[in-house]
């Protein structure tokens, strides 16, 4: 049976739902023939029901359809969400990236937060920072230490809450990739203790307009059998800086949604950004600057590149 990707595109009446078949772009409610189905989070939010109907439209458009569609390349297309009721993203989950930035700041290695008995942690973006493929990201006059974080972001399909390890991987729909980017020099708060826990802004590092590109698609859950187990790279200017797998995660993506849903509801569309490798420019002292290109890959997913002004 054919596959797809699940995408967000342009049109000239506002962004749609779209279905990537191959190399070409289909309207999703006209293919489907669910006049619902306009925008991704709508589909999402049918997702016991959207799987199967995606699955036969999929396999009708690789026949003989009717429904028009473009090539993929010509298609313009944002971040596949829009708009997710949260952001979550995972803090410190790769031990090489963890052990870079200790030394970085000069601070003694963390054991392995299970031997001690600890979750994992996230902290939350603005929803409205998402940003789409091929954008341009401005920080002159924001930031000037704006780091880069290619992470596998998991995109929830049906309400999760208290759901244990076991089972979380049962409520994602799909998996699609982001950037994490960072304001490093935001971060700590002016004229406030090295050692006081007030010390840190995580809003002001971490939101910022632009600072959450993500796509180019969601591929469904489905066709991604283990998420432990893609590879993950990241380039600026075509110079490899990130170069990792997703099996290196401290707390895999199940520890993650169980965590998250402890006591609170993950709702379909909610993205879960699960952590970033080793090779952050933090950690060397390198930072972006106006007129760099950021491209990401994620294996069975796609590249994300975005440039930065």
């Amino acid at each position: 049976m054919a596959g797809y990707k699940l995408a967000t595109y342009k049109t000239p009446d506002g962004p749609r739902a779209g279905l990537v078949i191959d190399d070409r772009l289909f309207d999703a409610a006209k293919l489907t023939g669910k006049p619902a189905y306009t925008s991704v989070l709508a589909i999402l939010e049918d997702w016991r029901a959207a799987q199967a109907i995606l699955k036969k439209a999929a396999a009708a458009a690789a026949g003989k359809s009717r429904v028009k569609s473009i090539p993929v390349s010509r298609a313009k297309l944002t971040a596949p969400v829009r708009w997710p009721s949260a952001i979550y993203c995972a803090g410190a989950n790769y031990a090489d990236h963890a052990a870079e930035m200790a030394r970085r700041m000069n601070r003694p290695l963390e054991p392995d937060p299970h031997t001690q008995g600890l979750k994992a942690w996230h902290f939350i973006k603005a929803a409205r920072t998402l940003t789409d493929p091929g954008a341009t990201v401005k920080v002159s006059g924001l930031s000037d230490k704006v780091d880069w974080e290619v992470e596998l972001a998991a995109v929830i399909g049906r309400p999760a809450k208290n759901v244990p390890p076991e089972k979380a991987l049962q409520y994602v729909a799909g998996y699609t990739a982001a950037n994490d980017l960072s304001a490093r020099d935001r971060g700590p708060r002016a004229n406030i203790s090295d050692t006081s826990p007030f010390k840190a802004d995580w809003t002001k590092h971490k939101t910022f307009d632009g600072s959450c590109p993500l796509g180019p698609w969601i591929v469904p859950a489905s066709d991604i059998r283990d998420p432990q187990n893609l590879g993950l790279k990241l380039w600026v200017n075509d110079v490899l800086k990130q170069d990792s797998n997703s099996k290196d995660m401290i707390f895999n993506l199940a520890e993650q949604i169980a965590q998250l849903s402890n006591g609170m509801t993950l709702h379909p569309g909610d993205i879960i950004l699960t952590g970033t490798p080793a090779g952050v420019g933090s950690a060397r002292g390198e930072f972006l600057k106006p007129g760099d290109t950021v491209k990401i890959w994620i294996e069975k997913i796609g590249t994300l590149t975005n440039k930065i002004a």
